[in-house]
C-alpha cells in the first residue's frame, strides 16, 4: 500500500520561508517521479514542481521559478519543497505526488502566507 505523509506547512509571514516534507512509503521511490501540487480555496489543484525519478530531472511552474526548489533524498525516500520568498497567494493545501503506474496522493498541508 502506497503512503505518502506530508508535513512541514504551517503560517508564515510574506517574505518568509517553509520547507514541505513528504515521506514515501509502498513504492520503489528510485523510480517514482515526485510532484508537488497546490489547490488554493475555490481554485483547481496545479502543478507546483517535479522531479523524476530516474534522472532527476526538474520542472517548475512559471509561478514558483526562482523562489521553490523541488528535491528529493532516496535514502530516505523523501521529496522536499523548499519555499523562499513566499507571498499571500502561495497560500494553499500543498500535496504530494507520486507516479509509478498510476498516481498516488498525500493528505496535504496547509501553508498560509499572512502577516
Amino acid at each position: 500500500q502506497v503512503q505518502l505523509v506530508e508535513s512541514g506547512g504551517g503560517l508564515v509571514q510574506p517574505g518568509g520561508s517553509l520547507r514541505l516534507s513528504c515521506v514515501a512509503s509502498g513504492l520503489y521511490f528510485r523510480t517514482a517521479d515526485m510532484a508537488w501540487y497546490r489547490q488554493a480555496p475555490g481554485k483547481e489543484r496545479e502543478l507546483v514542481a517535479a522531479v523524476t525519478g530516474p534522472g532527476g530531472s526538474t520542472n517548475y511552474a512559471d509561478f514558483v521559478k526562482g523562489r521553490f526548489t523541488i528535491s528529493r533524498d532516496v535514502a530516505k525516500n523523501t521529496v522536499y519543497l523548499q519555499m523562499n520568498s513566499l507571498m499571500p497567494e502561495d497560500t494553499a493545501v500543498y500535496f504530494c505526488n507520486a507516479r509509478q503506474g498510476t498516481f498516488y496522493w498525500g493528505q496535504g498541508t496547509q501553508v498560509t502566507v499572512s502577516s
